[in-house]
Order: C-alpha cells, then structure tokens, then sequence
C-alpha cells in the first residue's frame, strides 16, 4: 500500500468539519472541473463549426483543382494532362472556365464569378445537394441552363417563376474601349434553373453554367481556367496529389479541398487554437486556488505532523502526502471536468439545446458539436500538467520552510 497517496486520499474523501480549508479546497476542485469543461465544449463547438464548413466546401469543390500559375488561363493540350487524365485513381477529369462578369436581371445588376462547367460536374462533386430552389439543370436539349448562388439570386431580386432571364456582359477580348461602350462587350441570356446555398463565400458570388456557354461567352476557344479532378475515396489523396506536382512542375498549382479555401481553414484553425490557450490561462489563474488550499493544509494539519514523525515517516514521506493532495484534486478535477464536459457535448448533439440566434436563417439551427477523441487527451494532459505544478510548488517551498520553523 502507498502510505502517502493513503493518507492523502483520506484528507480528501474523508468526513470532516466543514472550514475555510475545505471551502478551498472544493473550490480548488470546482476551478479545475468548470475550466476543463469550458476547454472540451469550446473546443467541441469550433470543431463542429470546422467540421460543418468542410463538409459544405467539400459538397462544391473538387478533390483536386489545378490552376496556373502564371496568368488566368492556359492551353492543357500544351501540357501533360492526357497523363494526369490516365493516372490511376482519377476517375473525373474536367475542364472549367471562371471569370467575373457583370449580370443583370430586370432592373437589378451586380457582379458573378461565372463558371462554366462540363456536364459531369455533378458527379465529382455534391452540387445537387446543395439546391435549396429548383433543381440542378445546365442543358436540356438545346437550351442551357444556369444554377445560381443564393447571394447571386439574393442581389438580383432572382425568383424561379420569373420569365426574365439574367443578362451576362464581359468585356470582348482585345477590343478597347470606345464612345459606345456596347461594341466593347460581350453579352448573351440564360435562364435559370435552380438556386444553391453553400456558405456566403461561395453563393454570394457564383453562378454555374454549361462549359460551352462559358467558353463562347468569354471567347476563350481552347483556353480553360482550371482542371478539376474527382479522385477515387480509396486512394490516398496526398501521395496523387504529389505525383501531380511533379508530372506538372513549379508552372501549376495542384490544390486539394483545404488549400482551395486556405485563408478560411488557417483563419479558423488560428481561432481555435487562441481559444484554448485563452481558457489554459484562465485555469492556470484557477489553479492558484489550489496553492492557497494546500498551503493552508499544511499549516492545519501540524498535529498529524507530530503524530507521522514520531512513528517514524520522514520530511520526504511528509512531503509526499500534501503532494498526492494536490495531485488527488487535479486528477479528479480533469476528470470529472471532462465527463461533464463531454455530457454537455452529446445533450447539444442529442437535442440541440443551444439554437443559434435567428435560427431559420440559417442552414442549421443549433450550435454544431463535434467531439475528437485526441483534443480531449490533449486537454486532460495539459490541465493534470498544470495541475501538478500548481501542487509542487507549496509542498516543495512552503511545506520545507514549514518543517524547518516547527522542527519536524
């Protein structure tokens, strides 16, 4: 038996007259409990947010997109992507046109990223989840079809019953600009098809329609803005993408789902992370606590002092009893801190008790929670860390000095 963590464990569970000491104590313990409980759910909230905004990105963006770098648009044929198409594990291969033109619809105008797609874009991506008016259509027979973001549609007073279709304007390629603006533009109608909704991000600025549209449209011939690709799930992702790196060289950009929307990832990654270490400062402010209790400890409990070394335990024993004391109240603290922690996290899963202001508005109604099983070691590791540190410090100066001044 381990006579120190014993003794310790009967200072801590043990019936006792109720006194400031205790009153320190359990507050020592309810700091540790309330500030790792904060650290799982806020931790959990951003993960779900990160998760839930992946998964939107995920539904519209390819697996792979290669882009330029150097200028807008280039030629594939004058490159090797005949090779990138036949590599193993692409199963979708497609060309797309994005350029920014200026839309209007009756009387309202704004500005669209227009992107024109080939007709197998549905099947690399999840677009046709993502209709929340309409349907997803860009051809039917000879007519094409636009699908439009719900900002676009939003800005351009845009409903699916109106007869009206958008109006498109760019600029023609090498034309300046004259006295009548109109022989410097390109223009031609669409009707639309269906509305999206993904994140403001996306739908407040695109709009999708067929490649060929795109292509006489901004008068780009053989010229594309991007190559996406639809990779097979059971490949590793990295290991292709590299491989297309290096088919291709430093003239291209081979970007997967996270790189496509980096600042928006590094934004909420650097959000999370300066949360935590928020919440760690505030638990290291509460494990102060804990040093008071201790300290206190020690000096109330001078009588068993006596009694332990007259039958014989030593200054390290001694210090081992108030060290096991302080380590007891952290253990359990993290513990049941992170029990709690995780309980709250599952009732908001389970029941979605916390909704999210104007609710409705949004494509979700609650906070989204998404629990990880290596953030929650993480968090116990730091908060027993701390913890113990917090402990060392009074047994190993206070409790010294104590023993010194008594003589023990």
């Amino acid at each position: 038996m381990n006579l120190p963590l014993f003794i310790a464990r009967r200072y801590l569970f043990s019936k006792k007259k109720q006194n400031i000491i205790n009153i320190i104590s359990a507050v020592s313990m309810a700091g540790i409990i309330i500030g790792t409980m904060a650290i799982v759910i806020v931790l959990s909230v951003f993960n779900g947010f990160n998760s839930l905004i992946e998964n939107f990105f995920s539904n519209f963006d390819p697996d792979l997109k290669i882009i330029s770098e150097k200028g807008k648009m280039f030629v594939p044929s004058d490159h090797r992507f005949d090779e990138i198409k036949n590599l193993w594990g692409v199963i979708h291969y497609a060309e797309v046109i994005e350029e920014v033109a200026l839309v209007r619809h009756n009387s309202q105008m704004s500005h669209a990223v227009v992107k024109g797609v080939p007709e197998n874009y549905a099947h690399y991506t999840k677009i046709d989840t993502l209709i929340v008016d309409g349907i997803f259509m860009l051809q039917d027979k000879e007519m094409a079809y636009a699908v439009v973001g719900q900002g676009v549609a939003y800005k351009l007073g845009l409903g699916l019953s109106f007869v009206d279709p958008i109006r498109i304007f760019v600029p023609k390629k090498g034309r300046q600009l004259s006295i009548n603006p109109a022989r410097s533009l390109n223009y031609d109608y669409i009707y639309p098809a269906g509305v999206f909704a993904v994140l403001e991000e996306i739908d407040s600025k695109y709009m999708i329609v067929p490649y060929h549209f795109a292509a006489k449209l901004f008068e780009s011939e053989n010229q594309v803005s991007a190559i996406e690709l639809g990779i097979d799930p059971t490949i590793n992702i990295k290991k292709i993408q590299r491989e297309i790196q290096q088919i291709l060289g430093d003239t291209f950009h081979v970007k997967n789902k996270y790189q496509q929307h980096d600042l928006i990832f590094k934004t909420m990654k650097t959000e999370k992370w300066a949360s935590y270490f928020i919440l760690i400062f505030i638990l290291i402010i509460a494990s102060f606590n804990m040093l008071a209790s201790l300290s206190m400890l020690i000096i109330d409990k001078k009588e068993d002092l006596f009694i332990l070394r007259s039958m014989g335990a030593n200054s390290k024993l001694i210090r081992q009893i108030f060290l096991f004391e302080g380590w007891l109240i952290s253990f359990f603290g993290a513990i049941l801190g992170t029990l709690l922690g995780l309980m709250i996290c599952w009732l908001q899963i389970k029941f979605e008790l916390i909704t999210l202001p104007g609710a409705g508005s949004f494509v979700i109604s609650a906070y989204p929670v998404k629990v990880i099983f290596s953030d929650i070691l993480i968090i116990l590791g730091i908060v027993w860390s701390i913890g113990f540190i917090a402990s060392w410090y009074p047994v190993r100066f206070i409790s010294q000095r104590f023993l010194m001044d008594t003589n023990i």
